[in-house]
């Protein structure tokens, strides 16, 4: 009865304490001026060597696909490198580690040399970057910018106590774009773990490059992010720097020193694909490229649904024809996508999906939801199957390893339909890519490409295939090198605790959220 008579004041104190916190910690004005996108031009030696392979492919973009962490990183690197006028990047995750250090020296140094740089990113994945981020943004040519920031800095996550609501909205949108002529686009953040760089946890991914009017298209979206009202200056959120420049400086050398010898520099060095488009040789494959992107002011929940990734891509895309084979990470189709997926395998579409095991996962609860889907669609015909962790993974892994991830993991967002068109970009099919973060990515017409993805999930020796047993049964069968087949009847290399864990979360009701 105690406990009752105190609930009145302990509401009370929170909601004033929520007020209060607010109150204290305010966002500041939105930036009085913007920079725009600055066009391409044959004066840059990009251009110069670009803008006529674009004009004889009239209303056409050259894209060539970056599966490999190291050609994705290399790509990176020397386009930066290769800049002269502009760079537009934008981020969800930007991590303090080599790749990170040595990608963010790389805008450094081309800021340093008279290129513009400008630089958005999302305020969840920059944590020790505050102090950094600062010294980078009071050069000359380098501004940074933070989309929906944390006005508590530290503890940060404190904030989510006072601002849930914007805070749970996030910008995931992954693009770096040079002398608006080329761009880089895809599911990957910056950060080792996305370019399989070193020994540690690795991350299976796709990025593609794609020059001309792709890339002038991702040049306006990031204007429309720039200055849209989740996007304020990193001035008015991070204060001052005090030894940034310093910082920045002793990690790179350790990065430099790290990386120097790796096959990741050989990759730098050699680089096929950008030296010999700056040699002048047409390598890509010209065709028809479309841009598909959460209007920003999702971030603020005021998007309209025809505005939003998930409303364009059904009538860009089309009806499959004969197959569709959809790659997610973080697969949570929901009762709707269930069932247009079920449509597809009832109207005698072959339907393939590939998501991660509990194995693979990095995260659990994306899992605990995907579960009841990934039964549904199986025995609905549906052909599923999950990746496996890599082999050297631990035995003897811990409760936080379960939690935060495995030694190697899907991180790919793409599907392809009939073999002849190719979705690339940040979007998750899931809720919160659906709802929440904005979203981007490129809807290709490429059979080569399309195909490339068919002929990936062909090779089964890196998945389980999901299937229905005779007594039906959920089954896990796995194929090994010599050819033998192996069949689980719980989810493959998990302990009792994973599997409890797993299913404690897909009783509660955080759907919506994941």
């Amino acid at each position: 009865m105690r406990a009752l008579r105190l609930l009145p004041v302990i509401v009370a104190v929170v909601a004033l304490s929520i007020v209060v916190l607010r109150v204290t910690h305010p966002l500041p004005d939105l930036p009085a001026e913007s920079s725009a996108a600055i066009p391409p031009s044959e004066s840059t030696r990009l251009g110069e060597r670009l803008l006529p392979m674009a004009a004889g492919h009239a209303g056409l973009s050259g894209v060539t696909p970056l599966g490999d962490g190291r050609d994705a990183l290399a790509m990176r690197i020397l386009l930066a490198r290769a800049a002269e006028t502009s760079i537009d990047v934008q981020y969800y995750i930007w991590q303090t580690d080599t790749t990170g250090w040595l990608l963010l020296d790389e805008l450094r140094a081309a800021a340093e040399r008279g290129v513009r740089v400008r630089l958005l990113l999302d305020d969840n994945g920059i944590p020790g970057l505050d102090d950094v981020l600062a010294s980078l943004d009071a050069m000359d040519n380098f501004e940074v910018r933070i989309f929906n920031p944390f006005m508590m800095r530290s503890p940060k996550l404190l904030s989510y106590g006072f601002d849930f609501f914007r805070l749970n909205r996030r910008m995931h949108n992954k693009s770096m774009t040079v002398d608006g002529i080329a761009t880089v686009i895809g599911g990957r953040n910056i950060g080792d773990i996305y370019f399989a760089y070193g020994d540690g946890v690795a991350y299976f991914d796709f990025d593609v490059l794609a020059v001309g009017p792709a890339a002038a298209d991702v040049s306006d979206n990031f204007d429309t992010y720039w200055t849209s009202g989740s996007v304020y200056a990193a001035a008015d959120v991070l204060g001052p720097s005090v030894r940034g420049a310093e910082a920045l400086a002793e990690a790179v050398a350790v990065a430099q020193e790290s990386a120097l010898g790796s096959d990741y520099a050989a990759a730098v060095d050699n680089a096929p694909i950008i030296s010999r488009l700056l040699a002048g040789e047409d390598i890509l494959e010209w065709t028809s490229v479309t841009l598909v992107s959460d209007d920003p002011a999702k971030g603020l929940g005021l998007a309209r649904p025809e505005d939003l990734v998930v409303g364009q891509l059904p009538s860009l895309v089309g009806s499959p024809q004969s197959h569709a084979d959809l790659v997610s990470a973080y697969l949570i189709p929901g009762v709707a996508g269930t069932e247009l997926l079920e449509g597809f395998v009832q109207e005698g579409i072959r339907t393939r999906i590939v998501t991660n095991s509990l194995e693979a996962t990095d995260v659990a609860a994306v899992h605990s939801a995907w579960m009841g889907y990934r039964n549904t669609l199986v025995r609905a015909g549906a052909e599923v199957f999950e990746l496996k962790a890599r082999q050297d993974r631990p035995d003897d892994i811990s409760l936080m390893q379960i939690l935060i991830g495995s030694q190697s993991s899907l991180h790919a967002k793409t599907f392809a339909v009939d073999g002849e068109r190719i979705f690339i970009g940040s979007f998750n099919f899931d809720p919160r890519s659906a709802a929440l973060n904005t979203e981007m990515g490129f809807l290709i017409e490429s059979p080569t490409i399309a195909n490339e993805l068919s002929a990936a999930i062909d090779r089964r020796e890196g998945f389980y295939a999901v299937e229905e047993s005779a007594a039906g049964e959920i089954v896990w069968r796995a194929l090994s090198a010599d050819g033998v087949q192996k069949t689980y009847a719980v989810e493959p290399n998990t302990s009792v605790l994973q599997r409890a864990i797993v299913t404690f979360l897909s009783w509660l009701p955080v759907e919506w959220m994941l």
